[in-house]
């Protein structure tokens, strides 16, 4: 796979619990094309990169637009998400899933975001409440590993 230039990752817990967490690369060229369907395939492609990197152990249903993430696809779900936001401009791809709960969700609050611009690809979580104590140690970790191979598969797919 593809080298990941100008990796930025940062993580913080607010006052009230909430997490909020960004990674970032530079891209040379986008990947996906600047369009609804460019940023639909920004969520879509985070999802497959969740079950690669858990060997199917995380599975992805997807139903009327929400997805959930189950452990070995049973209930309950590990994660709840709404269906996607999609935004598109000449500039812009933005894939956008609210959170709505889950066993690792302490309660429903907060989005998973997919962004690309010009030059960058951006994957951020705010204002989610983890039910876990140590996110950034379990959760926090999974989801910066994630991170980083999304962005490699998407620049290696966008060079062929």
């Amino acid at each position: 796979m593809s080298a990941v230039d100008g990796w930025q990752d940062w993580q913080r817990q607010t006052e009230d619990g909430a997490v909020e967490s960004e990674q970032r690369v530079s891209l040379a060229r986008p990947v996906v094309e600047f369009s609804s369907a460019g940023a639909e395939r920004l969520g879509r492609a985070y999802w497959r990169e969740v079950r690669r990197m858990t060997g199917s152990l995380v599975r992805i249903r997807e139903r009327d637009g929400a997805v959930e993430l189950r452990l070995f696809g049973a209930r309950p779900a590990l994660l709840r998400f709404g269906a996607p936001t999609l935004e598109a401009s000449d500039t812009r791809a933005f894939c956008g899933f609210a959170i709505e709960g889950g066993l690792l969700a302490r309660r429903a609050a907060g989005q998973l975001t997919f962004e690309q611009t010009p030059d960058s690809l951006r994957s951020t979580i705010r204002g989610f409440f983890p039910r876990v104590a140590n996110y950034d140690r379990l959760q926090g970790r999974a989801h910066v590993a994630i991170s980083r191979r999304y962005f490699r598969r998407l620049i290696a797919e966008a060079t062929r």
